[in-house]
């Protein structure tokens, strides 16, 4: 597995619908996880935290609007885009959806083809660099598809996982990072590293990006973890 691909999860209780969906989004090269009703669904969420999660409303037990409720009213989920699938035509249905936090919404029967292209607009704004976006933060600029990185316009030479560390950081400024979310980001899961890794790269990336001088943007959170800006 890259450790760059996004992470979907898809919740949906029809076995066919289901595997439609992942070998669609397998085969746009996402990680898929997959859920056959909310309550496992939830459980994915809290062990494997998604990048995006695309959630069926109609589902027995639990469903897709409770889900969604619980999700976004929670910290440390609410920013994970949800894309509801719904064979709920209604206006208000639809209106429903959004106000309970569902930030996509798309009626079955959905083209496939669209509901790929709302995964990649949704995940374009919380995870730019995996659909090969510019980024910047301050005078450094990080381009996601050339794997080229600048500092006020000279060129600056990083390792992989330093570039990956980077990205990490630049898609959300500011925001504190622990080694063991970074491990996860970064390395992946199915990778044993010690936490104690993440320092070495840390400090080359500091190394890397102050290489011709300028200050240090990474900033280092006592008993938390590290931050850019």
């Amino acid at each position: 597995m890259s450790v760059d691909q996004p992470t979907v999860l898809v919740v949906e209780d029809e076995l066919a619908q289901r595997e439609v969906l992942a070998y669609n989004l397998e085969a746009e090269g996402f990680r898929v996880l997959k859920a056959e009703n909310g309550e496992e669904g939830l459980l994915i969420v809290e062990e494997e935290n998604p990048d995006i999660i695309v959630l069926d409303w109609m589902m027995p037990n639990l469903s897709g609007i409770e889900v969604c409720r619980r999700l976004k009213s929670r910290a440390e989920t609410r920013s994970i885009p949800i894309i509801m699938l719904s064979a709920r035509t209604e206006e208000l249905d639809k209106v429903r959806g959004l106000e309970t936090g569902a930030d996509d919404y798309v009626i079955k029967p959905y083209s496939v083809i669209e509901l790929m292209a709302r995964v990649r607009s949704q995940l374009r704004r919380v995870r730019p660099s995996t659909v090969g976006l510019q980024l910047e933060f301050d005078d450094i600029v990080l381009d996601a598809e050339t794997h080229k990185v600048s500092r006020s316009e000279k060129p600056l030479k990083l390792g992989p996982t330093e570039f990956r560390l980077l990205s990490t950081f630049m898609e959300k400024p500011g925001r504190v990072w622990s080694r063991e979310q970074l491990l996860d980001r970064v390395w992946g899961r199915d990778i044993y590293v010690d936490t104690r890794t993440v320092d070495v790269h840390i400090g080359r990336l500091r190394k890397a990006l102050t290489q011709y001088g300028g200050d240090d943007p990474v900033r280092t959170v006592r008993g938390a973890g590290y931050a850019l800006g």
